[in-house]
């Protein structure tokens, strides 16, 4: 969806490599890239194939080795996703595994007996909808899945499974990516006895996974043991990353899974990635991050490939237009101790697209409608130019349609426009990165009440206050001596008092 270069609708790596000036041109540190490895697509790359090959609709490994090399060229980093929490059916693996119980890949898939009255081995739920096992006629076996019926999961009990993803990781790293992002991380190993998973006591929810704690199918101590490898080898390439996925995760995974020097560099929850928590539920989370190198550090995005666009997500909770919250929680989202993910169109303050059904690609969307969408609204294409196809591609149609709104949201059209919001992200990434107390300094919280919250950055006697406003009421803040004003939305000083609009953030330094 970033940018289509040979006209047949789709992106690719090769429009991918022709727009990284954009990229360079935010201030960024470098790029993650969803999969491009060879897939039957049937979740859109989260169902690989082939770890090693790259898929013909994305281009060709020539084509991912000149992005590599462009992008180093500007100073990018590049870290790329990885899916080993389960393949594809149309793996060889798995096509391997399914024929019978004594081939040599026969143990390299969780497949279990079924229950006397030939029933699933036990009440787990997929993702996607439904059991998360799935009857093979071939070997009288189910096997797991907690996606789709099509990505079955990996035995990560088996060491030779372990091998062999250490393995994949090492053939990207020798091509010279920079890191990797980990796929549902905490979904690599399952409870051996296959016990059934506890109810959640929710109340009406949209998908039957919603009405069971994962507490067996995900988050087993083991996973931990299995990153301190992939870490070992990650390391032994120097300047290199790993980013967990945790899903759906809280703060306290994220610590498990980032403490110390043997796990993941990093990793992100869903706290962000849901609903509006409301300024106090958001200071408490941050707050568990104030300080101290061996407790973890985590990472924050708003938006992503997963969650309807944050603008729309949280502005219609507030009560707020797209085009007063993008710059909001932009201000927000880059004052936080961590590293800090942007979702491509975030930087234009996209609203979520509206995907009629007949238009629609996600399984999910597809199963779970009208209750739930899908994840069609923030994958649209990237909108360059304000124009029929946004820019995007020189064919007839896009894979998914482009959103009338966000055609006038255009970077093209920004770019002339010195308030826009592609421009307040310049400043507000340049801010960043000017100060080092919002890259690397302490975060104490100073006030969470109601609408308001605000908290400081500091390090080596440098103080920042970030100030934000979410209601839709003026308020204020009285200062001893007016501070000086680093970036501001709205709010401006009376004297040593400064005043809040609706909707607005300032970031000021104390000292």
């Amino acid at each position: 969806s970033f940018m289509d270069s040979n006209g047949d609708g789709i992106g690719d790596l090769k429009g991918i490599t022709s727009k990284l000036d954009h990229v360079k041109s935010l201030g960024v540190d470098g790029i993650w890239l969803s999969p491009f490895f060879k897939s039957p697509m049937r979740d859109f790359g989260y169902d690989v194939a082939d770890y090693r090959a790259v898929d013909p609709m994305f281009g060709s490994m020539q084509d991912f080795e000149a992005l590599l090399k462009a992008a180093h060229e500007r100073r990018l980093k590049v870290i790329i996703d990885q899916v080993w929490s389960h393949t594809s059916s149309d793996h060889e693996w798995f096509q391997q595994s399914r024929q019978d119980a004594t081939n040599e890949k026969a143990d390299w898939y969780v497949w279990a007996d079924p229950k006397p009255d030939g029933s699933p081995p036990n009440n787990w739920q997929a993702w996607f909808g439904g059991p998360a096992w799935t009857w093979e006629p071939r070997r009288r076996q189910y096997f797991l899945h907690n996606f789709l019926p099509t990505q079955p999961d990996l035995n990560f009990r088996n060491d030779a499974v372990r091998a062999a993803i250490v393995d994949v990781a090492r053939f990207w790293l020798q091509l010279g990516v920079d890191g990797f992002r980990l796929d549902v991380a905490n979904y690599y190993v399952h409870d051996g006895a296959l016990r059934d998973n506890p109810p959640s006591g929710a109340e009406a929810p949209a998908l039957p996974r919603d009405m069971q704690i994962h507490q067996y199918n995900s988050n087993q101590p083991e996973t931990l043991d299995f990153l301190a490898k992939v870490r070992e080898r990650v390391d032994g390439f120097g300047d290199t990353m790993t980013v967990g996925e945790l899903a759906p995760g809280s703060y306290a995974l994220m610590r498990d899974y980032t403490k110390g020097q043997n796990r993941l560099h990093t990793a992100y929850a869903f706290d962000f990635l849901s609903a509006w928590p409301g300024a106090a539920k958001m200071a408490e989370i941050l707050d568990q991050w104030r300080d101290g190198p061996d407790d973890g550090w985590p990472s924050w995005a708003f938006s992503n490939h997963d969650v309807k666009r944050v603008a729309t997500r949280w502005g219609e909770a507030l009560g707020c237009p797209p085009p007063r919250a993008a710059p909001l929680f932009m201000a927000l989202l880059l004052a936080l101790r961590g590293t800090i993910f942007l979702y491509q169109g975030e930087e234009l303050g996209l609203p979520e697209a509206d995907v009629p059904f007949d238009k629609l690609q996600d399984p999910w969307g597809i199963n779970g409608w009208p209750a739930t969408k899908g994840r069609d609204g923030c994958r649209t294409p990237m909108p360059w130019k304000d124009e029929v196809l946004a820019g995007f591609s020189k064919a007839k149609d896009t894979w998914l349609p482009i959103d009338a709104r966000q055609r006038t949201l255009a970077v093209d059209k920004q770019e002339k426009l010195a308030e826009s919001m592609l421009h307040t992200t310049r400043a507000l990434i340049a801010l960043r990165k000017a100060h080092a107390a919002l890259t690397a300094g302490a975060f104490e919280v100073v006030e969470a009440s109601g609408d308001l919250l605000v908290f400081d950055r500091v390090l080596d006697g440098e103080r920042i206050q970030c100030v934000f406003n979410f209601g839709a009421s003026d308020t204020s803040r009285d200062y001893e001596t007016k501070p000086k004003v680093l970036w501001t939305s709205d709010p401006v000083f009376s004297g040593s008092s400064l005043m809040i609009p609706p909707f607005s953030a300032a970031i000021l330094k104390l000292a």
